[in-house]
């Protein structure tokens, strides 16, 4: 009966081993599969960036390029409302030349390969803040800048997501008379080290909050605040891309605060 039970013992051991063997090839041909699958996608992606970058580029250029020529050939004829449908067009050239060149950052921050370098993150938002500053001079904004902010990542793509959260924040506080705009970091429960930009402009509703990093997802009327939807979306994608994760609080009219958080070992905190 002894040798009997293990003789059943190692039979069924077998089995069990036959039965793990199955499910490893099974497996490794899923994720075989699975590989090939994402090679195709990437590929694809590759061919529709380089569609948006040529086919659609061109006759773009081409509308704007003979409305000027309209406008310029014959300013003395054209009525006023000839020039307003002409400005409606260079208005609507301009909004479908960034919203490719948005599709086109999409499109690269899902195959391009990631840098890995310290960056700088508090020089970046100063910089970004010089920026607006010079375009918006009449502009008058408290911008507050945390000493510090640095963490190991892409520096071109971590810089985008500030680029994206600072335009955000410099725009729907715009109509504030007294704006203000926070960038910091604090430690979540968890000690991970959470980032943030805040603002006190215009707001939302978090009942729309799962729509915020969705492209070309908007949650103001192009007439109050113009905007492409693609930028949150850019930001979401660069975050995951490193290891981390991006959501956003908000009152309605009274600001908003985006955080985002790295890969623990992308983080540098730099006192």
């Amino acid at each position: 009966t002894h040798w009997v039970a293990v003789e059943r013992d190692i039979t069924e051991r077998r089995q069990q081993q036959e039965e793990i063997l199955s499910l490893n090839s099974e497996l490794e041909e899923r994720v075989l599969l699975r590989t090939a699958q994402l090679v195709a996608a990437n590929k694809e992606l590759e061919s529709f960036a380089y569609a948006v970058s040529h086919d659609l580029r061109s006759p773009l250029n081409t509308i704007h390029g003979f409305s000027q020529l309209l406008a310029k050939i014959d300013a003395e004829n054209i009525s006023e409302k000839g020039k307003h449908y002409l400005d409606r067009i260079g208005v609507g050239v301009e909004q479908m030349g960034e919203l490719i060149e948005g599709l086109l950052t999409l499109a690269h921050l899902s195959r391009e390969q990631l840098k890995s370098e310290n960056v700088d993150l508090s020089a970046v938002a100063r910089l970004i803040e010089q920026d607006h500053r010079e375009r918006e001079p009449q502009r008058q904004a408290q911008v507050h800048i945390q000493d510090g902010l640095s963490a190991h990542g892409d520096p071109r793509l971590l810089s985008a997501v500030l680029q994206n959260l600072l335009a955000n924040a410099w725009k729907f506080s715009s109509k504030k008379s007294a704006a203000r705009i926070d960038v910091g970091s604090e430690l979540g429960a968890d000690g991970d080290t959470i980032f943030f930009v805040k603002d006190n402009g215009a707001g939302f509703d978090m009942a729309y909050a799962h729509k915020l990093f969705g492209t070309f997802e908007r949650l103001h009327s192009p007439g109050d605040f113009a905007g492409t939807g693609i930028g949150l979306a850019t930001v979401k994608r660069v975050i995951e891309r490193h290891g981390g994760r991006v959501w956003a609080e908000s009152k309605l009219n009274e600001g908003a605060t985006f955080y985002f958080t790295l890969n623990r070992a992308a983080i540098k905190l730099v006192n």
